[in-house]
């Protein structure tokens, strides 16, 4: 990849397309599931090589608890695997992992495996690795408001003082900038609820290749799109 190129601070990626991989090859979508969590971690990998400080994921949805059973427990099967064995991965990659949502419908293990991984990544100094889980934009907003108004109440905040920057600070992603880059994968084109605050002057790129398929070479052909653009945030 071009040294001239502009690579992005921050990639959010919604994850799409691991069911279709797998009725490609006439195969469970849990085997497409778990192919598309590889995919996640060579990416982490690939990500930073290229310069990305930030990397941010929509694993899973406030929506997709809607799914079929048998399909719900075998992500959430998944996500216990993913986040004990991230934690290696994570130290040894000097990655340091957090995960947004509303992690209160989540079983208790998981739970305590993310305040866990939260806890012993947090002074690394690599990737910023985010995973957004029970993640919904809009639930993010609403608990945000919710937590503004406790504290109007409790005299915490003045209703005069809150502007886009407090705002952002009641959200999940109050500490981290916002996306510079959207990815979607497997030719889809809409934002499915996800980060809809953040992403107000993001650039998307979208792709017909499905998740388990996307590598670093797919990763770089979306930056050098992202280097074309014009970024005027409003301006002339």
């Amino acid at each position: 990849m071009s040294e001239e190129l502009n690579v992005p601070q921050h990639v959010a990626i919604i994850l799409d397309g691991n069911g279709r991989w797998a009725k490609k090859r006439h195969l469970p979508r849990n085997m497409g599931h778990a192919a598309g969590a590889k995919t996640v971690e060579q990416i982490c990998e690939d990500a930073w090589d290229l310069g990305i400080k930030y990397l941010t994921v929509y694993a899973f949805s406030t929506e997709n608890w809607n799914r079929p059973d048998d399909e719900v427990k075998a992500l959430m099967k998944l996500l216990r695997n993913y986040l004990k064995n991230c934690e290696k991965r994570a130290n040894d990659n000097d990655m340091r992992v957090r995960v947004i949502g509303d992690l209160s419908r989540l079983d208790e293990d998981i739970r305590d495996t993310i305040l866990h991984l939260e806890e012993v990544t947090a002074k690394n100094g690599g990737l910023n690795f985010t995973i957004a889980i029970n993640y919904g934009s809009r639930d993010e907003i609403i608990r945000a408001i919710k937590r503004i108004s406790a504290d109007g109440k409790d005299g915490k905040i003045n209703i005069d003082d809150i502007d886009e920057k407090m705002f952002s600070s009641y959200l999940d992603t109050d500490d981290m900038p916002d996306p510079d880059l959207l990815i979607r994968t497997s030719g889809e084109e809409r934002l499915s609820n996800y980060l809809l605050w953040q992403l107000a002057y993001t650039e998307f790129y979208f792709t017909d290749c499905l998740w388990p398929d996307f590598n670093k070479k797919e990763l770089e052909k979306a930056i050098e799109i992202y280097s074309s653009r014009n970024r005027r945030f409003g301006k002339v």
